[in-house]
């Protein structure tokens, strides 16, 4: 049993109980945090002052005042009429992490929601029921028109996940054993003004995004050795002298990695290509991205974040901003242009890898030479990945059309930025096992020095799905069979441990 309420979630956290089996349980001191705020709840409900989304309409129909005998009916009308999302349903994982998500906000009472809502919810999460939601709808000013779909689940309404299968909300609900429920005041307005779905799709993108960083480091110092470089460029009194964001941090993790090459001893060259020369500021500055990613998306996992807000030692509902997620928008689309850094990079080094001139290998990587392709028809590939991730780093919260009568004027289209990181992931990943192939072949055809302990063990990882190149053959399988298992979770958790903390502690 994991208590929920009493401690600070991290996206490790939400990603261990989405995907592990243990039950929740709403907190004792959760409990009366809850009820304290319901009583607030309902002393306005009682009364004639106006709280937005409560007893009145929303957005251009604020002006309307809801009687107070029909507040209860207006909260599920609120659910039902914003059930606006399109497209594809998110994946159960995604859903799941948005339910959690969604609990351990309203633990802190702010939300105000009624303690049978997030006892509904806690039900639905602990016999594997995920409330289906679409993943376009959403401009980022809360999930309003996706999140709804969440708040539809508990009533009946809508679809569901259960055990895998999608089915009508009341089917799911039947099969699990529970029953709908009805909303009481507040109860409509909090299920929906939140952002829980970018929140669930954030933590599921983060954690993958955070192995497959630590993925592309592992490669990028295989490539490294393979090529021969200057290994005293992480030299940690270089890096203090300008330690820069994440420089001086990803500069220790190379030197982790190079640890027991013969680089490090008798280096080949004196200075190498930027792509080489440069790992240490490019990785270092969206390692720094990633952190900080990491940091605004768990304040928002832990925050308030409802309008209105339930103030319960004061006894007042206030209007508040803290639906609007621009610091979370602004973030993802900075890991975006960070990772276009990281594959313009990667790029540039998979290219060098198969100069003769530059890199003291066989042109190509070809061990038979003459008119032999070796790994040069990838260079294209390459490029295109490059073009395709650099094409991702466009921002996705630069504005918004308005909406709702031009009272919402403004929006970050957070969910947006998550969903086209996502995408740009999809690419990155390719091009980091096309890296990956192109520099254990390098390492194979480089024998005036060997591999570090780290290298050498990534380089067995990809000589067990593909063997050494020795005469033309099709390389895109190959990379595509050292992509998938580079992803293997075994084997991205083995090559996580080994890269160390992508996050210090502290930061």
């Amino acid at each position: 049993m994991t208590g929920i309420g009493d401690a600070p979630l991290t996206l490790a956290d939400v990603e261990r109980l989405v995907a592990g089996s243990a039950p929740l349980a709403i907190s004792d001191a959760a409990r009366a945090r809850i009820e304290a705020a319901r009583q607030v709840v309902d002393t306005y409900a009682a009364g004639t002052v106006p709280v937005y989304g409560l007893n009145t309409g929303l957005g251009g129909n604020i002006g309307f005042r809801i009687d107070r005998d029909a507040i209860p009916d207006f909260q599920a009308q609120l659910v039902v009429g914003r059930n606006v999302g399109l497209g594809n349903f998110l994946p159960e994982p995604i859903c799941r992490a948005g339910l959690l998500a969604r609990i351990a906000g309203a633990t802190k009472g702010g939300a105000g929601l009624s303690l049978g809502v997030i006892e509904q919810m806690t039900a639905l999460f602990n016999a594997g029921v995920s409330p289906a939601i679409p993943e376009i709808g959403s401009i980022g000013a809360g999930d309003l028109g996706i999140a709804a779909h969440l708040g539809a689940a508990l009533i009946g309404r809508g679809e569901a996940y259960y055990r895998g299968e999608r089915l009508p909300a009341a089917v799911a609900l039947a099969r699990a054993g529970l029953t709908p429920i009805a909303l009481e005041p507040k109860d409509g307005i909090a299920l929906c003004n939140a952002s829980t779905p970018m929140v669930g799709f954030g933590v599921v993108t983060l954690a993958e995004l955070g192995r497959l960083l630590a993925t592309a480091i592992a490669v990028s110092a295989l490539a490294f050795e393979a090529y021969g470089a200057n290994p005293r460029i992480f030299d940690a009194r270089i890096h203090a002298a300008r330690p820069a964001a994440g420089q001086t941090h990803a500069a220790a993790l190379y030197r982790a990695l190079l640890d027991g090459s013969p680089l490090v001893a008798a280096p080949r060259t004196v200075q190498d290509a930027l792509s080489y020369r440069c790992l240490a500021p490019i990785v270092g500055s969206a390692l720094d991205a990633y952190a900080h990613a990491v940091r605004e998306l768990e304040i928002e996992l832990n925050g308030e974040v409802d309008s209105p807000l339930v103030l319960t030692e004061a006894g007042e509902m206030l209007s508040s901003p803290n639906f609007h997620t621009p610091s979370i928008a602004l973030a993802v689309d900075a890991i975006t242009i960070a990772l276009s850094h990281l594959a313009a990079a990667g790029a540039m080094r998979v290219v060098k890898l198969m100069n003769p001139t530059l890199s003291g290998l066989p042109k190509y990587l070809s061990p038979v030479g003459g008119p032999s392709a070796g790994f040069v028809p990838m260079q294209k590939t390459t490029a295109a990945l490059e073009a395709e991730i650099r094409l991702g780093a466009a921002p996705a919260s630069l504005g918004a059309m308005p909406v709702s009568d031009t009272v919402e004027d403004v929006a970050p289209m957070t969910l947006l930025a998550f969903r086209k990181l996502a995408r740009q992931m999809e690419a990155f990943r390719l091009l980091v096992a096309v890296e990956a192939t192109v520099a254990a072949q390098a390492a194979d055809l480089r024998t005036d020095y060997g591999l570090s302990p780290a290298a050498a063990a990534l380089h067995g990882v990809i000589r067990s799905v593909v063997p050494r190149l020795e005469q033309d053959r099709e390389t895109g399988p190959d990379v595509m069979a050292v992509c998938r298992r580079l992803a293997e979770p075994a084997i991205a958790a083995a090559i996580a441990e080994r890269v160390g903390r992508l996050v210090p502690s502290g930061a």
